[in-house]
């Protein structure tokens, strides 16, 4: 297994780096993977690329935004809790304060945004994710067992595109590596294994700490708010409840917190449904909608019903995250675990293929110009190692002129 040294990065620089990859990343949760691979795998060498794809599998796994957990997960890696929370703040800011401002002004929604502004970032997010999608396969598909895994993941994911399936994949492909690949796993570090349990006594204290404070807000909030009402704690809970429960992607939040906020008379419809197409084209998370939804709903302090809004929807994540990630660092090194990750690792490859067909494709390259760019636009970042930022203006230029 090959494995990267991790060189402890500062707190500030962990919150710089997120900040600019949270103000240029645009295109979803899966054009956020294809940056990520770009700038900590092949620029900084935070980690390698079978280490990155087992974080992408790992949050796969778990409810919340898969994006968004991996980069609290790379976060971690540098600087421990401080270092994930930098990361999350960095990554959010941006698109947490444009959204805030956009619902305190929530008249000029309709002239916020070029539609072709958006079409051309999202052509860029397009090849962005090809890249990083080629890159991987290279690394992590390099025999015909590991092309055919991601051949299955690929084609199951598109022709049954259930909520539950990504998982099941996942599960599948665990079970069938640990059988196929355990014979070919290097047994030499065998330290490995015989120091697990005394990481697991260091860890299961802080782990066990989070996963039970993520179950007692989620089945004590209601609790305590049929004893104590308060507007406040309402609406964290019902957007803790929301980020908690939210399986397969960023997208599913959408009809949790429209049965939280829509059908309880929080929000109107039609303002929900303006500031989630905005939440669209912003770059960072889509979880940031948060804001908008706080900020626009009638409250005397939009500003920090916004900020409630945005901690809850995110504190599941980090909980989950928090509980899982200590014991991960340890597993993801087990004999048995390796074999299984082989496997994983080529699915997670297929599933992203899917994902670059659809949605991404299928919304993005409409006509022969949107491919051509695309295809300049991929080989500018492949072959003539152009940076993403300059790729993103290119492309947002191009879009705001011509498309």
């Amino acid at each position: 297994m090959t494995t990267s040294v991790v060189v402890k990065t500062s707190i500030w620089q962990i919150f710089f780096i997120f900040f600019k990859l949270g103000l240029t990343s645009f295109g979803g949760p899966i054009a956020h993977l294809g940056y990520f691979h770009q700038e900590f795998v092949v620029k900084r060498g935070w980690l390698s690329q079978q280490e990155y794809a087992d974080l992408i599998a790992l949050c796969q796994f778990l409810p919340g935004p898969t994006s968004s957990q991996v980069g609290m997960a790379l976060g971690y890696r540098q600087g421990h809790y401080y270092g994930a929370g930098a990361a999350w703040l960095g990554f959010s800011l941006p698109s947490v304060v444009i959204l805030l401002f956009c619902a305190l002004a929530l008249s000029h929604l309709g002239q916020a945004v070029s539609t072709g502004l958006i079409h051309g970032l999202k052509i860029v997010a397009v090849a962005v994710v090809a890249q990083a999608i080629w890159m991987m396969a290279k690394q992590l598909c390099p025999d015909p067992i590991r092309v055919s895994f991601m051949l299955f993941s690929c084609c199951s994911v598109l022709l049954f595109p259930a909520l539950w399936m990504q998982v099941a994949i996942m599960i599948i492909s665990a079970l069938l590596g640990m059988y196929i690949f355990a014979s070919k796993i290097d047994r030499s570090d065998s330290t490995i294994e015989a120091n697990v349990q005394l990481h697991f006594r260091s860890l299961i204290n802080q782990s066990a700490f989070c996963l039970l404070l993520f179950v007692l807000l989620l089945i004590g909030l209601p609790i305590v708010l049929q004893f104590y009402p308060n507007s406040d704690l309402a609406l964290f809970d019902a957007f803790y409840r929301s980020g908690a429960l939210v399986f397969g992607g960023g997208h599913v939040v959408l009809p949790l917190l429209q049965t939280e906020v829509v059908q309880s008379g929080w929000l109107d419809a039609d303002q929900f449904f303006a500031g989630y197409a905005l939440a669209q084209a912003m770059p960072g998370p889509l979880f940031s909608f948060a804001a908008f939804v706080g900020a626009a709903m009638p409250v005397d302090l939009p500003v920090i019903a916004a900020c409630i809004a945005v901690l809850a929807i995110f504190l599941p994540s980090f909980l989950l995250l928090f509980s899982v990630l200590p014991f991960w660092q340890v597993l993801s090194q087990m004999i048995w675990v390796r074999s299984a990750l082989l496997a994983v690792n080529a699915a997670v490859v297929g599933i992203l293929l899917a994902a670059l067909y659809q949605p991404m494709w299928t919304s993005s390259i409409l006509t022969p110009l949107d491919f051509c760019l695309a295809l300049l636009f991929w080989v500018a970042l492949m072959f003539w190692k152009t940076p993403v930022w300059l790729i993103v203006c290119v492309g947002a230029g191009i879009g705001f002129s011509f498309l």
